[in-house]
């Protein structure tokens, strides 16, 4: 039923604010073409905390961004123009293909304070559209699939599942879905694709007898089909088709690694326009080496 348990490892970016990365892991790099998932918070951000919490501008490549927060406001603004806060069950999409630059900022919290709550992930591009042109799309709460049975609300974030597609333009078959279940509610796990995972984000679930608590990946194997709620939780189920191997360069994807250090080069030179409404700073160029490209087996 589970093939891998993943602990989530807390980092603080600063200022009090922690994230959990889940993916990548040393023992599964991705699960479909999810190839980054991070937990941020559950924080409080008090009003007039310093600004270095804010994401300031910096560049992607080969991926899309997905943005989802459960509770509190993000201000996305990006290098094609776009400026929009997300908030609570809205889906922010951005599709970087052959780049873009964007800065996530906590501007509401600075003003009045804010409970922050939600998952940044990233899904891998497949060969072919790698470099496709950039674009961003907005979902709000009212506009995505949802349903509400037998104590399980359910959120269709991007792809297809329970017999819903969601809006957001996806480039390889996937699903990815927030679930709100009550305790002893059961709620079905999409299949259909060859690999799948749950993030219990809070709460308590139990699949074949066994119970998992908050901050832990299931990468489930194909039997897996349900699972109850042991207590009021919150739980992220996700997966889809394998696209490959990809390699990971600070915020670049890609499968190449001269074009992972073409996109590093570019920012170091400044050849990646910054947004518009945000380019008074930026994140620099980490010092570490591009990651050598894989073996061949």
């Amino acid at each position: 039923m589970i093939e891998l348990v993943i602990d989530q490892r807390r980092r603080d970016l600063g200022g009090g604010f922690e994230v959990g990365r889940v993916l990548p892991f040393a023992k599964r790099r991705m699960v479909g073409p999810f190839v980054f998932f991070d937990h941020m918070g559950p924080v409080e951000i008090a009003a007039g905390t310093d600004r270095s919490i804010d994401v300031r501008p910096h560049p992607h490549i080969g991926l899309s961004t997905v943005s989802y927060v459960f509770s509190g406001e993000i201000m996305h603004r990006d290098s094609l123009g776009y400026e929009q806060a997300i908030r609570p069950r809205e889906v922010n999409w951005m599709t970087a293909g052959s780049g873009i630059t964007h800065s996530e900022r906590f501007e509401k919290a600075h003003l009045e304070g804010d409970h922050l709550h939600g998952i940044q992930a990233w899904v891998a591009l497949p060969d072919g559209q790698e470099e496709i042109d950039p674009s961003f799309s907005h979902h709000s709460g009212n506009a995505l699939p949802h349903w509400d049975e037998a104590g399980v609300t359910g959120h269709l974030i991007a792809g297809s599942a329970y017999g819903l597609t969601a809006a957001a333009k996806t480039h390889s078959p996937m699903f990815y879905a927030h679930l709100d279940m009550k305790a002893g509610s059961e709620a079905e796990i999409p299949s259909g694709h060859s690999e799948r995972a749950i993030y219990i984000a809070s709460g308590a679930i139990e699949i074949d007898g066994r119970e998992y608590r908050a901050g832990k990946l299931l990468v489930l194997g194909a039997p897996a089909s349900r699972m109850r709620a042991v207590e009021t939780s919150r739980v992220m189920v996700l997966g889809g088709e394998p696209i490959g191997e990809r390699l990971l360069y600070w915020n670049f994807v890609s499968s190449s690694r001269d074009r992972l250090a073409q996109a590093a080069l570019d920012w170091k030179e400044g050849r990646m326009k910054l947004p518009d409404a945000d380019s008074a700073e930026f994140i620099p160029l980490p010092e570490d080496p591009v990651p050598p490209a894989p073996a061949m087996s």
